[in-house]
């Protein structure tokens, strides 16, 4: 009896200490009942799943609020995919509100799998960015329920902040090393590099479909020669005026067949690229075997994927250096967590994609991947506007060419759903961007 009291007694005066320890903080007693969960806090329900559609700047962007029953708490996570944004709203509130409503907030991998497997078919960019929404919520609710930034969940710090590319671009070389010298003043080390848009796209003259009449008007034209010898263009300029000391980037965007982006890959070897973005589409997976044995260039890969299949054997063939998927299409933090622990084994490192048209939720949740896994490589950085940051209050900021999170519980964004409904979502896709043709109007991929 004496030694059940010695322990008790022990154990009473470690709780006290550690509550002054955390400034009169009184630890959780154990959970008794099934309406509390291990750890003291109560269970709490999913009450509701809604879809926040918002298209300021000209953007289509999508959050997944989830509402809990605790009054007041809630989460929200990107759902972004502009290409197809009403379809994931209507995934979004006809089923993900039902078949979440009075799940678990905390048993956020079981919701995940359910999710993911419910629909049978899997890895469509619709549903997986309805499920990324819903996931990215629930890790935004659990930091909350914590009192703790998402990052420290993940495993706390590797670094003091993000570090990110900034985007230069011209019309001639010239121009590109003019952007390039600016964004350097503004404290970026990594830069990447691209003349006109994609492909060039914005450069070349008028093809010969559309003197036919054929596709529509608002088509672009790419035309592989140009895109090539532009490419090598501004990487020589760049390096000559800018020097060596900045890291360059490209982003291929799978605009080239194979054996071209292999040679345009290889001829810029002299040139030290950080890395070559997307050289395959995702059909030509199989020439990333090909790619590696023939150049040292790093390669980022991912941007299209959706599907672990993939990515998992490129990473296990190390074919390339950084993988670059878009989280919300493989469906949130979750997966993206796993996809970068299978990277660090195989010394593939992150380079999550981060454009314009992912909402300030997602580039949060990027962020604090970023601060969290071990094998962050580089991260894309975005300008949120003022009316972007009036929508998002607490949405990441850049400076000295690094990202940094608001450290707030949770992602630390909130969305003020009356400004977002002044920016509703128009009837029609706004962009078209992804429709390229060859000079006879063959469809160019991506």
């Amino acid at each position: 009896m004496e030694k059940l009291d010695r322990r008790s007694m022990l154990k009473s005066s470690g709780a006290l200490a550690f509550g002054a320890g955390m400034g009169g903080f009184q630890p959780f007693k154990m959970a008794n009942t099934p309406e509390q969960s291990r750890g003291g806090l109560p269970k709490l329900k999913i009450t509701r799943v809604k879809a926040i559609a918002t298209c300021p700047e000209g953007t289509e962007l999508i959050v997944v609020k989830v509402e809990t029953s605790e009054p007041g708490l809630y989460g929200i996570g990107c759902a972004t995919f502009r290409q197809r944004a009403h379809p994931v709203v209507s995934a979004i509130d006809k089923y993900l509100n039902d078949f979440c409503v009075g799940k678990d907030v905390d048993n956020i991998e079981d919701m995940w799998q359910a999710t993911y497997q419910n629909s049978y078919w899997r890895n469509g960019p619709v549903l997986n960015n309805a499920l990324s929404g819903l996931d990215q919520a629930l890790w935004d609710i659990k930091g909350k329920r914590a009192n703790m930034p998402v990052y420290q969940l993940l495993g706390g710090k590797c670094r003091f902040a993000v570090d990110c590319y900034a985007h230069a671009s011209g019309s001639t070389p010239e121009e590109v090393a003019a952007d390039v010298a600016k964004y350097m003043n503004q404290g970026f080390r990594h830069i990447r590099i691209q003349l006109g848009s994609y492909g060039t796209t914005s450069l070349t003259g008028e093809p010969d479909y559309k003197t036919a009449g054929f596709g529509k008007k608002t088509d672009h034209y790419m035309d592989p020669y140009t895109y090539i010898k532009g490419t090598r263009e501004i990487f020589e300029v760049v390096r000559k005026r800018c020097g060596e000391q900045i890291e360059l980037l490209h982003d291929m965007h799978e605009r080239l067949q194979p054996m071209d982006a292999i040679n345009l890959v290889k001829s810029l070897e002299q040139y030290r690229p950080f890395f070559i973005e997307d050289p395959f589409s995702p059909e030509n997976n199989r020439y990333f075997k090909l790619l590696r044995e023939n150049t040292s260039v790093p390669i980022a890969m991912g941007e299209l994927f959706n599907n672990p299949h993939e990515w998992i054997d490129p990473m296990k063939n190390m074919w390339f250096d950084f993988i670059r998927i878009h989280i919300s299409q493989i469906g949130g933090i979750t997966p993206a967590m796993k996809v970068a622990r299978l990277g660090e084994t195989f010394n593939v490192r992150t380079a999550w994609h981060g454009p314009g048209d992912v909402s300030p939720v997602g580039h949060a949740a990027n962020a604090h991947i970023d601060f969290a896994v071990w094998n962050f490589g580089i991260q894309e950085r975005v300008n949120f506007s003022d009316k972007l940051r009036e929508i998002f209050p607490g949405a990441p900021y850049i400076k000295n060419g690094y990202m940094y999170v608001n450290e707030a519980p949770g992602l630390g964004v909130d969305i003020n759903e009356n400004f977002a409904k002044k920016y509703p979502l128009p009837d029609v896709q706004l962009n078209n961007w992804t429709q390229v043709r060859a000079n006879d109007g063959t469809i160019i991929r991506p």
